[in-house]
């Protein structure tokens, strides 16, 4: 058995983490200081996919049906096609590597589209087309490019697969739906930002942008009751 350890640098919640992955929860940023809402909320960091594939996989089952929707096929996913683990007695299933997705015939629950998608991103792992690695390597805008190419993923879901699959932890999302309405009501601002405003505003977030884009769309949940319902 291999074991390891990991010693975050600076404040960190497992809890507060763990209660983001299972309630699909966000928050966020006032007038520039960062510090405020990692005060609010301390130790939340970005929760990351095991991989990009995984990441890609989500991003593709998600698509034009509701989130916990998504998560219930997933999670079927994962105990009918993915392999046995055994957690200090506890059996858990991990999600299904790519070869088992390359040959997936059909999927209750899943479009033939997606099914369709899913078989050519397992064909694409196996490839080495989703390595986190090379893509953390590349510059932001040709990684996107790179991830775009894959049959089914668009500006939104190349974003969260680079965001959360990869690791990036200083990119300023343009395609996401809520950032916008997140950041007026942090920074208190009678509409919606432009993207040069937006911008602007997210170069004092700098080198953690990730980090506080999350911290927003949390603040925007908690505020205003709203979760994310779909995506198109």
């Amino acid at each position: 058995m291999t074991r390891f350890e990991l010693v975050p640098r600076g404040p960190f919640s497992l809890a507060a983490s763990a209660a983001f992955l299972e309630g699909f929860a966000p928050a966020a940023h006032r007038g520039g200081e960062r510090g405020h809402l990692q005060d609010r909320w301390p130790g939340l960091r970005p929760v990351g996919f095991f991989s990009p594939y995984e990441a890609a996989a989500w991003a593709l089952m998600v698509q034009r049906i509701r989130i916990v929707q998504a998560a219930r096929i997933k999670d079927r996913i994962r105990a009918d096609l993915g392999q046995a683990v055994d957690v200090h007695g506890d059996m858990r299933h991990a999600f299904p590597g790519p070869a088992r997705l390359a040959d997936l015939g059909g999927y209750p629950g899943l479009t033939s589209r997606k099914v369709a998608y899913l078989r050519w991103l397992g064909e694409a792992a196996m490839a080495g087309r989703l390595d986190a690695a090379r893509l953390r390597a590349l510059p932001r805008e040709q990684a996107l490019a790179l991830l775009k190419e894959l049959p089914g993923v668009g500006d939104f879901s190349a974003e969260l697969i680079l965001l959360r699959g990869v690791g990036d932890p200083d990119h300023l999302p343009g395609h996401e739906p809520l950032l916008r309405r997140a950041v007026a009501l942090a920074y208190g601002l009678e509409g919606q930002p432009d993207q040069a405003r937006l911008t602007e505003l997210a170069e004092a977030w700098r080198p953690y942008r990730t980090w506080v884009v999350l911290l927003l769309r949390v603040l925007l949940e908690e505020t205003t009751g709203e979760i994310r319902g779909t995506r198109s």
